[in-house]
């Protein structure tokens, strides 16, 4: 009896659907900060019933793996879209210390619903690339600049078509949602309707597959940098100097040296030669341009010299000579 009671107090399926779905669509327009306790509320709730709801169609084989997209019934076809969900809501958890797993969470369940939307040929499309695939692409060698330009040219051309395919699908959905959601729809347009959502989630989880594919690289490559960095300890590559008392030069050194034989003594040449050896004197090269402004300013002073020798040069000649008395060779 006990028992009984229980499995008529427990959620049904579609109950464990339509909640889950409604969570996920309060988190995807939420005012709120993603990392708000309201939105992480909303996240965990989704993830535990999409679960249980997971478990649920295990249970009933709803989804057999040689079934074709026809022999589903129309109102069955909208659990195909559980782990698309799940995928979908582990992407909004924010705890940076589990973003990786996370990450490795959500895109397992996006390439099951993609794996399950491909056997029923809901939609054409590309698989992603397993992990064993995609290293075997990456070991490839690099082409040259122009198939570089074409596979880039050709990557941005199906990118347009994809956003203009969904962008159909969600007009299209928007036209049904009101007559299937009123249960006014006849069976024609409610598997109409959830068709278009399978495909309208197909692109999702494509286009978040590759998005998690680029997030687990650049966390990877940081911890990487992170454990080949070197420690502060190592990046000393100068030991400190001790205390010391500077002297003039070997005398006064002895003379200091008695009376505070704690402390070190050095005389000048020390110190110089001891800084010198490691680097860290001042920037020879202020002699060096010392030295080379002196040069300009001693030749700008000679040249000023020669200029005012040429100006009184002038001045003699015009007082021995009267204007009109230079050249005259063209004159009659």
């Amino acid at each position: 009896m006990a028992a009984a009671e229980d499995e008529l107090q427990r959620p049904r399926l579609p109950e464990l659907f339509e909640t889950s779905k409604q969570f996920l669509e309060e988190v995807e327009v939420a005012m709120e900060p993603t990392g708000s306790w309201v939105v992480q509320d909303k996240v965990l709730k989704g993830l535990d019933l999409l679960e249980k709801a997971a478990k649920m169609l295990s249970q009933l084989d709803l989804f057999s793996p040689n079934e074709d997209l026809e022999e589903i019934a129309s109102t069955d076809l909208k659990y195909l879209l559980v782990p698309a969900f799940q995928g979908a809501l582990a992407m909004k958890q924010v705890n940076p210390s589990k973003r990786l797993d996370h990450l490795q969470w959500a895109r397992e369940h996006f390439v099951n619903y993609l794996a399950q939307c491909h056997r029923c040929h809901v939609a054409k499309f590309e698989l992603p690339q397993t992990k064993s695939n995609s290293a075997e692409h990456n070991t490839a060698p690099s082409s040259t600049a122009s198939s570089n330009l074409f596979v880039r040219t050709s990557q941005r051309q199906t990118k347009i078509g994809k956003y203009r395919q969904r962008k159909e699908v969600e007009r299209r959905l928007s036209a049904l949602k009101s007559t299937v959601e009123t249960g006014q729809a006849d069976d024609e347009h409610v598997r109409a309707y959830y068709l278009l959502q399978l495909q309208r989630w197909v692109s999702i989880s494509l286009e978040e597959v590759e998005s998690i594919d680029q997030e687990i690289k650049i966390l990877r490559e940081r911890a990487f940098s992170k454990e080949t960095s070197p420690s502060p300890a190592s990046r000393q590559d100068r030991p400190p100097l001790k205390p010391f008392i500077l002297a003039r030069d070997l005398a006064q050194a002895k003379v200091f040296g008695t009376g505070y034989p704690s402390l070190a003594t050095v005389t000048v040449d020390d110190w110089y030669e001891q800084h010198r050896k490691y680097g860290v004197l001042p920037d020879q090269g202020i002699a060096k341009m010392a030295s080379e402004q002196e040069d300009r300013e001693q030749k700008e002073e000679e040249d000023d010299e020669k200029t005012v020798h040429r100006a009184r040069d002038w001045d003699d000649w015009k007082d021995t000579h009267p204007k009109g008395s230079g050249n005259r060779q063209n004159m009659g």
